[in-house]
């Protein structure tokens, strides 16, 4: 039976970039060809079409590039927990009051302490958002990740403390305005517990400060 030798052949691979590993032939160049056996392989590549696949990846996940969305992510996060803890602080306390002034009409204004301290915790996840959006340089070489977290930090932990502020101030004042009614002498208590309830808020506002003016230290000088 006759031998068939082998022949040559050239396989054109297209858009296609060979990654070396740890071998001991050296690093093949464009169009170039490698002998396997008897047979010779034709490796291509075209840069113009798909660039270096490690170049692709160290521009797409570079970690001053992802940081601006953890900075806009804590600004956000920053005015919608506080404006969620302010609407339900509102919204508790106001129902309580529309309940009690159709009894003792005359006490309504007295008893709309609950909703102006519920609406604070708005203003408070404001200032913290201006405070990131102004911080956030839109050069990426100058915003890295350590500031994206610092922001995101400060607009959670502002964020978060104004909405359980905003639990706790709208039931107390519910349940404060309705005892009211009844015993006008409850009114210093309530108006205790509503500004321990509001310090919540305070504290989430100074530590959100201070995670935000964090921000910078990690910037070459």
């Amino acid at each position: 039976m006759k031998q068939v030798e082998p022949k040559n052949f050239a396989i054109p691979v297209d858009n296609f970039r060979l990654v070396q590993h740890e071998t001991h032939q050296p690093p093949l160049k464009k169009n170039a060809e490698r002998k396997i056996g008897d047979s010779k392989l034709l490796l291509r590549y075209r840069d113009d079409v798909v660039p270096d696949p490690r170049s692709i990846m160290s521009s797409t996940f570079s970690g001053d590039e992802t940081a601006p969305f953890f900075g806009f992510l804590g600004a956000a996060a920053a005015l919608v927990f506080s404006c969620m803890g302010a609407a339900y602080g509102t919204a508790k306390s106001g129902v309580g009051v529309a309940s009690m002034g159709v009894m003792r009409p005359e006490l309504v204004m007295k008893s709309i302490v609950p909703v102006v301290m519920a609406g604070v915790l708005g203003i408070y996840g404001l200032i913290i958002a201006v405070i990131i959006s102004t911080g956030i340089n839109p050069k990426a070489k100058s915003y890295y990740l350590f500031d994206g977290y610092a922001h995101l930090s400060s607009g959670l932990a502002c964020g978060l403390a104004g909405l359980s502020a905003g639990m706790a101030i709208g039931i107390v004042g519910d349940a404060g305005v309705r005892a009211n009614a009844q015993q006008p002498k409850l009114f210093v208590g309530m108006i205790l517990i509503l500004i321990f309830a509001e310090a919540l808020a305070l504290y989430g506002l100074i530590v959100g400060i201070i995670l935000s003016s964090r921000s910078g230290q990690s910037r070459a000088d």
